[in-house]
């Protein structure tokens, strides 16, 4: 192998790297450059070495004429493992994914199994751009998280736009390879060609301009004299497919095969029957086809081909207009039965003309798939019946749907595609307004505030009254977000109010309630508040009824509510692997646990969400998890990293104009300058956010900011000023306010606390106790000032809030009482060590976190082989014991 990697050395270092971390740690590397220029051959430089260090090796190559089968490359890569029982299951769902709906992630994280099974797997994928969509998508998921397991991925993909776009949103390092240098390539010619004549020799080595297989194929083109033809053509690439023929079969059994390939269903007599409605066939025709073992019967009739790539092979095979013969000689088989809806996908498959009919009944099966959380058969649905729609601006708006399904699913090749399919036509008003809205709110392509907000109201009511309320409401609930946080004016809102009381809604409709907390947030949100009261108590709904809802919640400053609404909705998102909207939940419970004051979740979520946000594109989202993170940094007292993450929001939000946003900013700020007790520059920072002439005013958001507010004031001698934004502050019956009102009530007069503050606001109520308690400590009521001190410091310490906590304990120890910082074992953990810790503690297994985490058993098993010392404990028992018994 060495005479083959001449010229290499800057191209094996990296490798040999990588490969000296195995097997503690894995990773993954695209090697890029063009056809020939040696890729393969550092591949191979790379097989033999782990061959000699005794790793497991794996390869996968792409194929051209694969490129449309999903989940052939995957197919043929799980083939090439060996079978192992604790890896049947993981198998069995990547061969599953053939011929199922199953979603993407499940797909990925059964390969990410697979492959972390053994102690050390080196998976070679070469010409990785011709690997089908599903199976790339599947690969490059599991090759961003590697960093715990011992796996390393090694790709190569040669330059062209299918490599570029590829690439662009993989977020994976890459190795550019080359030419080689002109003294290399004379050595590696020297080597395989040593009896050139000189100029032969020479136009060879201009011709091939450092090509390491150009040079090797060019040589081989002289005649018996020496000489090279004038066209010099470099070879190309042969690449071959798996590929079956059954043309030994008689023609009745090929038939049969045919349908059953295209046949979602294993009823054979159901095959048998759509097959004659082509030719004169019965079952016996199948008798061929089992004897040559391509496909077997049960005794109950069930229909199974061999192995999956036999279907594939059939279905590629059969030329496109015997395909919608079998289609419609299947959809007229098929009963139009109620919940089987496999007749409505074959008619449209068979359908080779624009028929709105087949086009409604298409679009309801795939909003019924997208309510079941399977969205990849709802985007496959509505663009096919999207094609089949006669009217361009139906057409517009059943793509604009796959478009926020593509989204919620974190298929970012998809909604690529789909986006720049509606950018290039010109589209009614209604779909217009709708994917302008997508790309500011869900991309973060730009920021219109409130500008926008009266058409995109129009456009939706145009919408429901063309016939189609789902997705008005729908629309009108997602850009309720918008008007939130852009302080739309009175006419608007009252605009948004008005266009969804014009649905007949029961009260505690999810998306009803998300435009009424987020256009009317102090006019309605008494009533929403009882509505979430109701519905947070059930958790019933889809994952985007429960996100919406804890959206509302947490607009509304109902914290509470908002956590276990989120957690819900988390889990149904992971549940269906829906990252796209997962990242959005994760987003809101950071937010709300930083209200909350619990640090260690605030973290949890943040650092998660960022993750996600970045791997699903949504920079919107990525900005607004890292306010969360910087928030929690702040209150953590790590003032340093609060700055410099609230500094990068703030960058990134004044030049777009969201000024709204930049009230989070003003919290980061204020609550950092209030952990190291500088008191009046936390004043000036937070009253800012009250101020309606002061650019980070929000009217909602500053409710959130009282307690704060009060703090700083007090510490400052600020409290005339304190009372004057008091009594600007509205007149409503929000939980919040009263809390923020009842809370400065208590520091400017301190009296008996007990009752004051509830439960749902647990940092505030601890905050409240410390305060009162130095209060009684300065009237020399020393032996009542403890228990309220004590309190306060416990509950100040569990939240994590450290400078809060060492504040109590200071007070504590001048009112006599030794209280030692006793170290939070959950704070010598990361995020994410800590929440698999916590999950562990749940009693959840090493697959059960993995499935939740999107991450391997493996990688957690290393991340609580390290969190066990990091504890100092040896078992899962003490581990409960530790983090859920005694968290402080």
């Amino acid at each position: 192998m060495g005479e083959l990697v001449v010229g290499r050395a800057e191209e094996i270092g990296p490798l040999r790297a990588l490969l000296d971390r195995l097997p503690r740690e894995g990773g993954s590397l695209v090697l890029r450059g063009d056809a020939g220029v040696g890729k393969s051959t550092l591949l191979g430089w790379a097989a033999a070495e782990a061959g000699r260090r005794g790793l497991r090796t794996v390869t996968v190559t792409g194929v051209q004429a694969e490129f449309d089968l999903p989940y052939a490359g995957l197919d043929r890569l799980v083939t090439g493992l060996p079978p192992q029982e604790s890896t049947a299951a993981a198998r069995a769902v990547v061969r599953a994914a053939l011929d199922g709906d199953l979603t993407p992630v499940r797909v990925a994280l059964a390969l990410l199994t697979l492959l972390t099974e053994s102690a050390g797997t080196l998976l070679l994928a070469d010409d990785a751009q011709w690997l089908d969509d599903a199976s790339w998508d599947a690969l490059t998921f599991v090759a961003r998280r590697l960093a715990g397991d011992p796996v390393l991925i090694l790709m190569t993909m040669r330059n062209g736009a299918e490599t570029t776009q590829r690439l662009a949103g993989a977020a994976l390092p890459e190795l550019t390879v080359e030419p080689l240098a002109h003294a290399d390539a004379a050595a590696l010619l020297d080597q395989r060609a040593p009896a050139l004549r000189p100029d032969v020799r020479d136009r060879v080595l201009a011709e091939a301009a450092g090509n390491p297989l150009g040079l090797v194929e060019l040589a081989s083109l002289g005649d018996r004299t020496g000489r090279l033809p004038e066209d010099l053509p470099l070879p190309a690439r042969l690449e071959r497919s798996f590929a079956l023929s059954v043309d030994a079969l008689p023609e009745a059994t090929q038939t049969l095969l045919q349908v059953a390939a295209f046949n979602d269903g294993s009823d054979v007599y159901e095959t048998v029957a759509a097959a004659a409605g082509l030719a004169a066939i019965t079952i016996d025709d199948l008798t061929p086809a089992v004897a040559a073992d391509l496909v077997r019967v049960d005794g109950f009739g069930a229909l199974r081909f061999r192995h999956p790539l036999v279907r594939s092979a059939l279905r590629q095979a059969v030329p496109a207009g015997r395909r919608r013969d079998i289609h419609a000689a299947l959809a007229a088989t098929i009963p139009d039965a109620p919940g089987d809806e496999r007749r409505i996908w074959h008619l449209a498959a068979a359908t080779t003309r624009p028929d709105e009919r087949i086009a409604a009944e298409l679009d309801q099966a795939a909003q019924r798939a997208r309510r079941r959380g399977t969205l990849g058969s709802a985007i496959v649905g509505l663009e096919r019946a999207a094609q089949l729609t006669p009217d361009p601006d139906v057409q517009a708006h059943r793509l604009m749907w796959a478009v926020a399904m593509a989204h919620d699913l974190g298929d970012h090749e998809t909604l690529r595609r789909l986006m720049t399919a509606l950018s290039a036509r010109t589209l009614p008003p209604p779909v217009q307004a709708r994917l302008n809205w997508f790309r500011e709110v869900m991309l973060g392509s730009g920021w219109s505030g409130a500008e926008r907000l009266t058409s995109f109201v129009e456009a939706v009511d145009q919408v429901r009254r063309d016939g189609d309320p789902e997705l008005a409401l729908t629309e009108l609930a997602n850009n309720a977000l918008r008007c939130y946080w852009s302080n739309a004016d009175d006419r608007t809102r009252t605009a948004m109010v008005d266009a969804v009381e014009r649905f007949d809604l029961p009260p505690d409709n999810a998306q009803r309630i998300a435009v009424l907390a987020m256009a009317a947030p102090l006019e309605r949100g008494p009533e929403v508040i009882a509505s979430i009261d109701r519905l947070s108590r059930r958790l019933l709904g889809t994952p985007e009824e429960l996100d919406l809802l804890a959206v509302s919640a947490s607009g509304l400053g109902s914290w509470r509510r908002s956590v276990v609404l989120c957690r819900a909705a988390a889990n149904s998102a992971r549940a269906e692997g829906r990252l796209g909207l997962l990242t959005q939940t994760l987003v809101t419970e950071a937010t709300v646990a930083g209200q909350l004051g619990d640090v260690r979740l605030a973290e949890q979520a943040a650092t998660e969400a960022f993750a996600l946000a970045n791997e699903t594109g949504q920079p919107r989202w990525g900005l607004t998890a890292s306010m969360a993170r910087g928030y929690a940094a702040a209150l953590r007292g790590d003032n340093a990293t609060a700055e410099r993450l609230a500094h990068e929001a703030e960058s990134a939000l004044l030049p777009a104009g969201a000024y709204p946003m930049l009230a989070l900013v003003q919290l980061i700020r204020g609550v950092g300058a209030l952990a190291e007790g500088r008191h009046v520059t936390a004043f000036e920072r937070l009253s800012a956010v009250f101020d309606p002439d002061d650019v980070p005013y929000h009217p909602v958001i500053r409710l959130w900011a009282v307690s704060h507010l009060a703090d700083a004031a007090v510490g400052c001698g600020r409290e005339d000023d304190l009372r004057a934004i008091m009594d600007g502050l509205p007149d409503v019956d929000l939980p919040v306010l009263r809390m923020g009102r009842a809370y400065v009530a208590a520091l400017l007069e301190p009296g008996e606390i007990e009752g004051v503050i509830d439960a749902d606001y647990p940092f505030e109520r601890a905050r409240l106790q410390h305060s009162y308690g130095s209060w009684l400590r300065r009237q020399r009521r020393v032996s009542e000032s403890r228990m309220h001190l004590r309190a306060a410091t416990t509950a100040l310490n569990a939240l994590g809030v450290t400078p809060w906590a060492e504040r109590a304990r200071a007070e504590l120890r001048a009112a006599g009482e030794s209280s030692p910082r006793r170290e939070d074992a959950r704070d010598r953990l990361t995020p994410q060590e800590l929440q698999i810790a916590m999950l562990a503690a749940d009693g959840l297994t090493n697959r059960d976190i993995g499935e939740r985490l999107f991450l391997s058993p493996r990688t957690i098993s290393t991340h609580l082989y390290h969190i066990f010392p990091k504890l100092g404990v040896s078992s899962r028992t003490e581990l409960v014991r530790t983090l859920i018994s005694d968290p402080s």
